[in-house]
């Protein structure tokens, strides 16, 4: 086809003629339902298909004036302006009926565009303690449940799609249909900030645990009553150089030392297999192997000649957010994440990652510039096509062309019921990992170990609320009048130059000498208790000799703590991952070859229980 012939064809569908309504005819086959609508669509609505922001929600449930996370974009300008439906949905009301019902205004809104085709909402994880405003959000209403990693600390994979099965109803119920995750890349940089919504750093459990997920999410084939997975980051985001994180420039380069490129595409072996509906590649920039070192996004090498060649995958690929123009979070400058391809203009950089293979542009809304390419002849309409099939045809397995409101009031019932709050609770305790628990003497001076402790002791806490622990004991105001100290530590991490950096935990694993230095005072006034969330594996060597007992969480409430502590319930977590003995160990090993700190202080795997 020639440019000129190009340009015609790109024109050729009048947004004037009458609407061929038989893509909403449910007794048809969906590829059939697929060609019909495509037949009919202009670019400009096409090209809309191929966008996903950030859109906001306004105050009760409304649809937001400011739709755009950083501000600039009505909703009606996105939905009619842009001819865009594809919506990441980050802050929302605490209410899930608000919810619910401003979803259904959206929907409205759209079911008034000249084909009427419905919105999909997507969501990064909401049901954990994370608020990591691109990774991760806080739960809000919807049941709390451990971090990823607090899910490989328990290990089951029935725990694990019952888990994603609840986020799926709580999901369904208020509209959303595509969840930002798993995240199965595997976390052998013990540095790296993203770890925590990880299953750890062993193939195999990452492999089990990820197929598990995406079955409790998806069912045993996409349908209805399906929350989409988009499995992410391909090929493998963990092996990150130092294990600074590819969201900011310093952190681009993904390094391979130890030869191990393969063994990071095993999970998603197993999510191919379990039928993922999509994929997300990472922003990293593979260093020194067979593949062109640009980000992923960008790289045909791995998204048509791995992924879509090699392992056969035609699902959707969605790039991560904010590959091609620059933005603003929180007030400070936050350029795209381009790497390898700084130079090219947004322009160029649209066109390179449509000729890699992907379908969707994450955290964008400029069709404009898919809409020039083809106009111009750099893109042809039939690679368009190509793509806009694969998104429109998850609209319909989905059934949002044929049931695309939520009810409100099954959606006040169904997040956050009692049931599925017990439900995270539980795992909550299950996935306390019991690292120490030392022998000490009891009130008739015979030894007993420490945990778990017995109620109505006197205690004195830091991290913990005091009207919780008040609940198990008698809180003092000091450790010299205490029987027993309960601290509460997070997993230390360095301060960095912008306020958006800091959500994303990196640097050094060592807590600053200050912190150290009162842990071990503590201890030696009472028997103290530490519990360590590790969001990131923390090195404890130099307190380890003087803590009574000691526990890790990946995501747990005070009770959930406290309940374990005092033998209301049993600790049940294996570290799924190695702690390190020293950051030497740390910067000695290789990023992407698990289990390779030398002499960790506790091995993958390793947790005690209360039982003899």
């Amino acid at each position: 086809m020639t440019d000129l012939q190009n340009r015609d064809a790109a024109a050729s569908v009048d947004d004037t003629a009458p609407i061929d309504a038989r893509y909403r005819d449910v007794s048809l086959p969906i590829a059939e339902r697929v060609e019909i609508l495509l037949a009919q669509m202009t670019l400009e609505e096409k090209a809309g298909l191929f966008f996903q922001t950030v859109i906001g929600i306004g105050p009760d449930g409304t649809l937001a004036e400011e739709a755009g996370v950083a501000g600039g974009g009505s909703t009606d300008g996105f939905v009619n302006g842009l001819k865009m439906n594809h919506f990441n949905i980050h802050q929302a009301p605490t209410d899930p009926g608000t919810f619910a019902e401003w979803h259904n205004r959206l929907q409205e809104l759209a079911a008034q565009t000249r084909l009427g085709i419905p919105v999909t909402i997507s969501s990064d994880p909401r049901n954990s303690y994370s608020d990591n405003p691109l990774a991760a959000l806080f739960a809000g209403t919807f049941s709390v449940w451990p971090e990823p990693m607090g899910l490989a600390a328990i290990g089951d994979e029935a725990t694990v799609e019952r888990f994603a099965d609840i986020a799926r109803q709580e999901y369904t119920a208020v509209g959303i249909r595509v969840a930002l995750h798993p995240q199965i890349d595997l976390a052998t940089e013990p540095r790296w900030s993203r770890a925590l919504q990880t299953f750890g750093e062993d193939v195999e459990l990452a492999s089990r645990l990820g197929a598990a997920y995406i079955r409790g999410f998806q069912g045993e084939t996409l349908g209805h009553d399906s929350v989409a997975t988009m499995t992410k980051h391909f090929p493998g985001g963990g092996p990150q150089q130092d294990g600074e994180d590819p969201h900011f420039a310093h952190g681009r380069e993904q390094v391979y030392p130890g030869g191990e490129f393969e063994l990071h595409l095993k999970p998603f072996e197993a999510a191919f297999e379990a039928g993922t509906s999509q994929i997300m590649p990472y922003y990293g920039m593979p260093v020194g192997t067979e593949f062109e070192e640009v980000g992923f996004g960008f790289n045909k090498s791995v998204v048509t000649g791995l992924l879509r060649e090699r392992y056969g995958f035609d699902g959707i690929v969605c790039t991560d957010w904010g590959l091609i123009t620059d933005d603003a979070i929180m007030g400070e400058p936050f350029p795209a994440r381009a790497w390898g391809v700084e130079h090219l203009s947004p322009r160029e950089r649209v066109k390179k990652v449509i000729d890699a293979g992907c379908d969707q542009f994450g955290g964008e809304a400029c069709p404009e510039l898919l809409i020039e390419l083809v106009r111009d002849g750099e893109i042809t309409e039939d690679r368009v096509d190509a793509s806009a099939r694969r998104l429109l045809r998850e609209k319909f397995v989905l059934g949002l062309f044929d049931h695309r409101f939520v009810d409100v009031e099954r959606a006040k019932r169904v997040v956050g019921s009692a049931e599925f709050v017990a439900a995270g609770e539980a795992a909550q305790r299950a996935a306390i990992t019991l690292l120490v628990n030392r022998e000490r003497s009891d009130a008739s001076g015979a030894a007993a170990p420490t945990l778990p402790l017995a109620r109505g002791l006197k205690l004195y806490v830091e991290g913990v609320a005091p009207e919780v622990a008040g609940e198990y004991g008698e809180v003092v105001a000091s450790p010299a009048e205490a029987d027993v100290a309960i601290l509460r530590l997070a997993a230390p991490f360095e301060e960095r130059p912008t306020f958006f950096e800091n959500f994303f935990h990196s640097g050094s694993l060592d807590f600053p000498a200050e912190r150290l230095a009162h842990v071990r005072e503590v201890a030696a006034a009472v028997p103290t208790v530490v519990d360590v969330f590790l969001d990131r594996p923390a090195i404890l060597s130099p307190i380890v000799d003087e803590l009574a007992a000691l526990t890790g969480n990946w995501g747990a409430s005070d009770r959930a703590l406290l309940d374990v502590l005092t033998g209301a319930a049993a600790p049940k977590g294996r570290l799924p991952f190695d702690l390190p003995r020293s950051m030497a160990a740390v910067e000695a090993s290789r990023p992407d070859v698990p289990f390779d700190t030398a002499d960790p202080l506790f091995p993958h795997g390793f947790g005690l229980s209360y039982e003899a």
